[in-house]
């Protein structure tokens, strides 16, 4: 479904991308991990073009995103849903708002089908009653299930998901990673996750990509990356492997 080809990206002298080639298979779960300032943000912005590269081409569903006007891009851009990191919830609505915020400004329908749908979605993210809260009402891990519930509003067909664990405790943590890989079986979406956490990789991942120095050092299943004898993958996993990013500097 997703394919970035020989992509190069700099920002002024500093070179961040580096020939990255990356495909994302359709209806899987792909992991992308690598340490801070290692591109993997960049690589999320390529997909959904709000970064264009230097050179290079991103292919979504065949159709190469650099090269399409702002219209089509924007016909593009409906076909993913975005859970931010730590959610990016608009503190001044209410879980109701915030999730149905994609179906005002991008529908016509009513509201009292927008509240039908918003209710329902929650129900999926197991916050059945909490859609008259505000966010700062809300633990961590219950505002990333508001995010997961406003991303999938609109029915995408793609899910990204920006370090969708990041700053949560080890049981919360585990319980978004859970629910994440419950939403991609229950709707068979194509789902693309950076992150640190090699724990969320290890479990929820159809393949693993390692992202170093601005290339794609190793891609293979979860089981095929712990038995890899590329040293940057044995580093990565020796040093994270028993808790989020115990490596220094990830």
């Amino acid at each position: 479904m997703i394919k970035l080809a020989d992509i190069h990206k700099s920002f002024g002298e500093q070179k961040v991308l580096d020939g990255l080639n990356l495909q994302i298979p359709d209806g899987k779960i792909t992991v992308l991990l690598g340490r801070s300032g290692s591109g993997k943000s960049v690589t999320l912005k390529h997909i959904i073009g709000l970064v264009r590269p230097n050179s290079g081409q991103v292919l979504v569903d065949g159709e190469d995103i650099t090269k399409v006007s702002a219209w089509r891009l924007n016909q593009i851009r409906k076909k993913f849903g975005m859970l931010f990191q730590e959610a990016a919830l608009f503190d001044s609505m209410t879980v109701m708002e915030n999730v149905a915020f994609p179906l005002v400004e991008h529908t016509k329908l009513k509201w009292d089908e927008i509240e039908k749908t918003v209710l329902e979605k929650l129900q999926q993210v197991g916050l059945e009653g909490a859609e008259s809260k505000f966010p700062s009402q809300l633990s961590g891990g219950m505002k990333r299930r508001v995010g997961l519930a406003r991303a999938i509003i609109l029915e995408p067909q793609i899910l990204l998901c920006d370090e969708p664990t990041s700053g949560l405790d080890p049981i919360v943590a585990e319980a978004i990673t859970d629910l994440l890989v419950e939403m991609q079986k229950n709707l068979g979406i194509t789902m693309f996750i950076i992150s640190h956490d090699t724990q969320l990789a290890l479990k929820v991942a159809d393949q693993i990509a390692f992202l170093y120095s601005g290339q794609i050092h190793f891609m293979g299943t979860p089981k095929e990356a712990v038995e890899s004898d590329n040293p940057f993958v044995q580093q990565f996993i020796k040093h994270t492997a028993t808790g989020p990013m115990a490596l220094e500097g990830c």
